[in-house]
């Protein structure tokens, strides 16, 4: 399986960069062929300018030159794994950039035409995607996470769900107050990782 692994942490030397090295491994080991896409290393530009909104429902022209290489490894991936940090209750900047800039119509989705009764609705188009997890980190505990709804958890089990119209939600392993557990426990959440993944 072509599994592609989306980083989103800009220190090589971090924890986060470890459960990405993690991921990889447990896929090498399985066989799988692995396209490790690290935004910050390959100096994605998260911002969505205003030719990019303009041209945004254009279909196939808001594929822009800067952009085809990474809908293009998107289209051939048939597993995803995102690694990204949790920072202030939310994805890091340039992940959800290349959410918005990437996951566009004709790419992760296509609107329906016509006249008919499903005119403008959306149907899902990256079901070529079998399995998708997202592992991730946090600094906060569970239970302050809890008490602001967790919203990194929510959007992936909930729009990961309908955007890769899969039966089963995305598998979402996170490690809590980081920054405070052990370094059994550091090294024990690498190693669920490992086993979760290698599973694939």
């Amino acid at each position: 399986m072509r599994v592609m692994v989306l980083h989103a942490h800009p220190l090589e030397t971090s924890y986060n960069r470890s459960l990405c090295n993690a991921v990889v491994d447990a896929l090498t080991a399985k066989g799988h062929q692995v396209d490790l896409v690290d935004l910050y290393a390959e100096n994605f530009d998260p911002v969505l300018s205003r030719e990019d909104r303009l041209r945004y429902h254009d279909v196939p022209d808001n594929i822009t030159p800067d952009l085809k290489p990474y809908v293009d490894r998107l289209m051939a991936a048939e597993g995803m794994v995102v690694v990204h940090p949790v920072w202030n209750y939310g994805f890091p900047a340039i992940l959800k950039g290349y959410f918005d800039k990437v996951f566009m119509p004709g790419v992760s989705f296509v609107l329906e035409g016509g006249d008919g009764p499903d005119k403008g609705k959306l149907k899902p188009n990256l079901k070529h995607i079998k399995k998708i997890a997202f592992v991730t980190s946090y600094g906060g505990s569970r239970w302050r996470t809890m008490v602001m709804g967790d919203p990194p958890r929510r959007m992936a089990r909930r729009w990961g769900w309908v955007t890769f119209g899969g039966w089963l939600p995305p598998t979402y392993l996170a490690l809590y107050d980081m920054n405070n557990v052990s370094p059994d426990q550091l090294r024990g959440f690498i190693a669920k990782v490992k086993r979760v993944i290698g599973k694939w």
